[in-house]
């Protein structure tokens, strides 16, 4: 089975969350040592708002909802980077008049 890929246009927000993992060995007159946790050590989050009628966060949830929370997803960043992603946490928000705000987070993934 393909990799679905989140096609929705995302509404500017907040800014991302980007950590390094990093190991650090320290010693007894001050000097330590650093190295990457790992190949994948770069963590990254962004949280994402789309907004519009209900059919078509309707059809956002569908997609969520398919993942899971677990199942990767492709996402191009706001940096224009694809990658995989997961979303354990959207939000759909009724604003009146049929329209709907959705929130989310898009943490990195590093398999399918």
């Amino acid at each position: 089975m393909a990799i679905e890929k989140f096609t929705w246009p995302t509404e500017r927000g907040d800014s991302p969350e980007i950590t390094y993992r990093v190991r650090t060995a320290k010693f007894g007159d001050g000097y330590k040592q650093e190295a990457g946790d790992g190949p994948n050590n770069k963590e990254d989050s962004y949280p994402i708002t789309c907004s519009g009628q209900k059919a078509k966060i309707l059809e956002i949830m569908a997609f969520l909802d398919r993942h899971a929370g677990a199942k990767s997803f492709l996402w191009t960043t706001p940096l224009g980077e694809l990658g995989l992603f997961t979303c354990k946490n959207p939000v759909p928000t009724p604003m009146g008049g049929g329209v709907f705000k959705l929130t989310a987070t898009f943490a990195r993934a590093f398999h399918p």
